[in-house]
């Protein structure tokens, strides 16, 4: 009977969610969907110095954002990776009990002593196996090495195919520290054993490891699992994203409004594509389709400004009913920029079709219709400065105000005095709306404007229009 593949995704507690993390937690979930396999998750969570709960829980909720959590019985987990340090070492004595590690106690300023003192640098990287043969045991300041085989080391990947790797230049590495903890090398692989794990899908930058876990699962008696090693993400200067850097948090994202269908799509174009035309398509499709051996071998662009266009589009799609659902933490929440008894539900029920075309984020709807929510808006100067710089703009907008006082309050209606005001001083439409729109707004872009103006009142209107028009005058 066939082994029901389990895949691993075993992120690091020690910061907000990475977009890379995401994006690989997202490979090994579709593999394990179109496999009816298992995802698990492990929180490797043994460096006490930067491990955070916070962090931890962060993860646990940008992944149930994405979709992938315990509600699906495909998930199990989360495990920590802490709670098995025992497992860690025993292992670890195991090998050495059977001769595949020993202990050194050589101190890294040693080992950098014997390679000046040689005169060149060993064939193995850094250190030169003095200790082999040694004979110690454990004790204070002793280090527990894996004895490296000679020969080579082949690692069978799936998306850079065979990787093979000389021996010789491996150097016999840490697998329990001084202080007797283990390293990350032999606790990985030894929770990789006893969770049953076939399928290691990970970033690029994991493969120079995969020889010695390969190593290990071998000489524990194991099979080592299937490895694939996917392209890491790149800025636009095609730097690998960091932390310290870029702008790299899934949570960010999240609070700024990028919807999660819409973060899944985008990431699963980084080095692989959907077939056909688009690569905006429903994540069934992607499940449907995706391949190890189709993803690109190069780094990927995250690219920003196309993300957002890609949630652009997720939000037109919406329904109007789900667009108002999925603005309300922005405009009811400790987010929304007005007191809450300001705020009418109904109002912006009116104006959100006319929102949901123009906005790429939802955190940018409140700034959109806030001027109807408000005593007065706050007049952005930059924009008051250019729509009043022309002569005309003081005269036009009185006589709008005149033509607003008597007509039908209709958005057509409106639209069509300020139309006949730009005929009788050959100006366009467009051109006349500006100080119209900072007057009544306090900003130079926004929703189409007579709806709004509609929607303020007449009363309103007018009471805006004076305002700015005296701040003119002044």
């Amino acid at each position: 009977m066939a082994q029901t593949p389990r895949y691993r995704f075993a992120p690091s507690p020690t910061g907000y969610f990475h977009v890379g993390g995401a994006r690989t937690a997202l490979y090994n979930w579709i593999l394990a969907l179109q496999t009816s396999g298992v995802f698990v998750l492990r929180i490797e969570d043994t460096d006490d110095s930067r491990n955070n709960p916070q962090w931890t829980q962060g993860i646990i909720d940008a992944l149930a954002w994405l979709g992938i959590d315990g509600s699906d019985s495909h998930f199990e987990g989360p495990y920590f990776q802490s709670a098995n340090a025992a497992l860690h070492v025993a292992a670890a004595e195991k090998l050495f009990a059977q001769g595949k590690a020993y202990y050194c106690d050589l101190t890294t300023e040693d080992i950098q002593k014997r390679a000046k003192e040689s005169g060149k640098q060993s064939e193995r990287q850094g250190y030169d196996g003095y200790s082999r043969d040694r004979g110690l045991g454990p004790g204070p300041g002793h280090v527990l090495r894996f004895r490296v085989p000679q020969g080579k080391t082949v690692v069978k990947d799936q998306v850079r195919g065979e990787v093979e790797f000389d021996n010789s230049t491996i150097e016999d590495f840490v697998l329990l520290r001084s202080n007797g903890s283990p390293v990350f090398l032999i606790a990985n692989v030894v929770d990789d054993i006893n969770q049953g794990i076939t399928h290691v899908v990970r970033a690029e930058e994991h493969l120079p490891n995969a020889p010695k876990q390969q190593m290990i699962w071998d000489a524990l008696g194991s099979t080592p699992p299937s490895w694939a090693h996917v392209p890491v993400l790149v800025n636009e200067q095609r730097k690998k994203l960091s932390k310290r850097r870029d702008k790299v948090a899934v949570e960010q994202y999240r609070e700024e409004g990028i919807l999660a269908d819409a973060m899944k799509n985008y990431l699963m174009t980084l080095g692989w594509a959907p077939t056909g035309d688009t690569e905006i398509v429903p994540f069934q499709k992607i499940v449907d389709e995706f391949a190890l051996g189709s993803v690109n071998h190069s780094p990927a662009f995250f690219d920003i400004v196309k993300m957002q266009s890609f949630n652009a589009e997720y939000i037109r799609a919406m329904t109007v009913d789900e667009f108002i659902a999925a603005c309300e933490v922005w405009l009811t929440g400790e987010r929304a920029p007005w007191k809450q008894a300001d705020y009418d539900a109904k109002v912006f029920a009116e104006i959100a079709p006319l929102v949901q075309t123009r906005v790429q984020l939802l955190q940018d709807v409140p700034s959109m219709v806030d001027f109807l929510f408000c005593e007065m808006p706050a007049i952005d100067e930059a924009s008051y400065v250019k729509a009043f710089s022309a002569d005309w703009a003081g005269p036009t907008l009185l006589a709008i105000r005149e033509g607003f006082k008597n007509c039908e309050w209709k958005a057509d209606s409106l639209k069509a005095v300020v139309e006949k005001i730009g005929e009788e001083n050959s100006l366009k439409l467009g051109k006349l709306q500006a100080p119209l729109r900072v007057a009544v707004t306090g900003r130079s872009v926004g929703p189409p404007l007579f709806e709004p103006i509609e929607l303020l009142g007449r009363d309103a209107t007018i009471k805006r229009i004076d305002a700015v028009l005296a701040k003119k005058v002044s």
